[in-house]
C-alpha cells in the first residue's frame, strides 16, 4: 500500500493519536470517509453529464464515426508500411 509496511503505518497511527487525540480520530476519520465518497459521486455525475452533452450537440456522433474512420485507415497504412 503506497510503499509504506506495518511499522510506518503504526508510527504515523502514533503520531496521529497524539496530535488530535483518540476522541477526535473517528471523527476525522468518518468525515473523510464521506469527502471521498462525495467525490466520486461528483466525479459521476460529471461522467454522465458529458454523455448528455455529446447526445445533445447534434453532429458530435457523426464526427466521432469520422474520427474512428480516419483513425482505421491510418492503421491501415501503418500495417502496409511495416509489411513492406
Amino acid at each position: 500500500m503506497f510503499g509504506l509496511g506495518t511499522p510506518e503505518l503504526i508510527v504515523i497511527l502514533g503520531i496521529a493519536v497524539l496530535v488530535f487525540g483518540g476522541k477526535k480520530l473517528p471523527e476525522l476519520g468518518s468525515g473523510l470517509g464521506k469527502a471521498i465518497s462525495s467525490f466520486k459521486k461528483g466525479m459521476g455525475d460529471i461522467e454522465e453529464s458529458g454523455k448528455s452533452i455529446i447526445d445533445d450537440v447534434p453532429g458530435v456522433k457523426e464526427v466521432s464515426a469520422v474520427k474512428d474512420k480516419i483513425d482505421t485507415v491510418k492503421n491501415i497504412g501503418n500495417i502496409s508500411k511495416i509489411l513492406k
